[in-house]
């Protein structure tokens, strides 16, 4: 197991014991590969990646709010480490809370630390 799973580990078990603060349960999705023909027309749409993810919202960063990507309704989200790496093209879907509904994602790093992801979202 590695540092970022095992740590994620961790986390989600300390937020589940605290009754889901600050890590709650979300998905991340992104859109299938489709299959194309000889002349490069979709024959067939892919199917979406759907992965559970724990996320945290906070405020951005400085350096998020000087980024080219920064609109003002922007929220940095936190997602532990997964098995795949959180990109622009991942779509965060929260269920129910203060930050329910979808988030898109227009700028993604590697957290400081190595176990997970550091996101700029804004609504969907």
């Amino acid at each position: 197991m590695s540092y970022a799973s095992a740590f994620a580990n961790i986390a989600a078990r300390m937020s589940a014991a605290s009754g889901g603060e600050p890590w709650i349960d979300a998905i991340a999705v992104w859109p299938g590969t489709p299959t194309l023909d000889s002349g490069g027309s979709i024959t067939t749409p892919g199917a979406p990646v759907r992965l559970p993810v724990k996320v945290q919202f906070d405020a951005v960063t400085e350096r998020m709010r000087n980024a080219d990507a920064y609109q003002d309704k922007d929220v940095r989200i936190l997602v532990l480490a997964s098995s795949r790496e959180i990109t622009t093209d991942a779509l965060i879907t929260v269920a129910s809370g203060r930050d329910a509904g979808a988030w898109m994602i227009a700028q993604a790093d590697t957290d400081p630390a190595g176990v997970g992801f550091e996101c700029l979202g804004r609504r969907a």
